[in-house]
């Protein structure tokens, strides 16, 4: 009996033992804080459920699932995410912001993950207009202020019709009072697959014409916290997890 008991007790010394290393193990795995602005579809946004979704929530989850690591995502007001960012609230920030040379003063961005640049929206039916050459003629709606005024600018023979919401230049092509949109990738993506009035009524054609890269950014010099994202970004880009993605929210 003795035996039978101290036996029994090794046991469970030993299974306490497994235990404590493995929640050790899970508590040591590194947790990073990430600030977005979920008012923009498809990238973020609040569904019914009131959970934070979009294509860069997935692919900060992808990211580090691939990397060995944890986020806690929190949405915060647009006006506030930098600051927010600056003080410690968080660590990192993936909320659609574009890598630009006056920002990478100020933060750190990772490697980018994806190309948010203009592209063109046509009526479903449009089947011979799908590149910056094929516009000569037509009639194209662009929002004033946007780079993709200035690209198409450059093309003689172009009708430039600008407009000081996008909506509106959305509304007209869909009612055929203009042949094309010229939108930055997101934009066009929430319109096309995310509102129920212009599904099957628009599509998206060819690839984006401009580079605006968007990147997940952290305080200016957090190089632990930036390498860490970055290995992520680096097991899943180019792969079919991203590809997926893509097709999920942005096609």
């Amino acid at each position: 009996m003795g035996k039978f008991i101290k036996f029994i007790l090794t046991a469970f010394v030993a299974v306490s033992l497994l235990f404590t290393l493995g929640c050790k193990k899970a508590s040591s795995e590194r947790v990073i804080s990430v600030a977005t602005d979920a008012t923009w579809p498809p990238m973020e946004m609040i569904d019914s459920n009131g959970n934070i979704v979009g294509f860069d929530i997935d692919l900060i989850n992808a990211a580090a699932e691939a990397g060995g690591f944890k986020v806690e995502i929190r949405s915060v007001a647009w006006e506030n995410i930098f600051v927010g960012l600056e003080s410690g609230e968080y660590d990192a920030i993936i909320s659609s912001v574009t890598i630009t040379e006056e920002r990478k003063k100020q933060y750190d961005f990772s490697i980018p993950y994806i190309n948010a640049g203009q592209v063109l929206i046509v009526r479903d039916e449009e089947d011979d207009c799908n590149s910056l050459q094929d516009l000569v003629g037509r009639s194209v709606g662009t929002q004033i202020g946007t780079t993709g005024v200035y690209e198409i600018e450059k093309i003689d023979g172009v009708k430039l019709k600008s407009y000081g919401e996008l909506g509106f230049a959305i509304e007209d092509l869909a009612n055929g009072a203009i042949d094309c949109v010229v939108s930055d990738t997101p934009i066009a993506a929430s319109y096309v697959f995310h509102n129920d009035k212009y599904k099957g009524k628009l599509k998206i054609v060819g690839a984006p014409f401009t580079e605006e890269y968007y990147g997940i950014v952290v305080k200016k010099g957090n190089i632990k916290v930036l390498n860490t994202i970055n290995a992520g970004l680096k097991k899943i880009l180019g792969t079919e997890i991203v590809s997926q993605l893509e097709n999920k929210w942005l096609r």
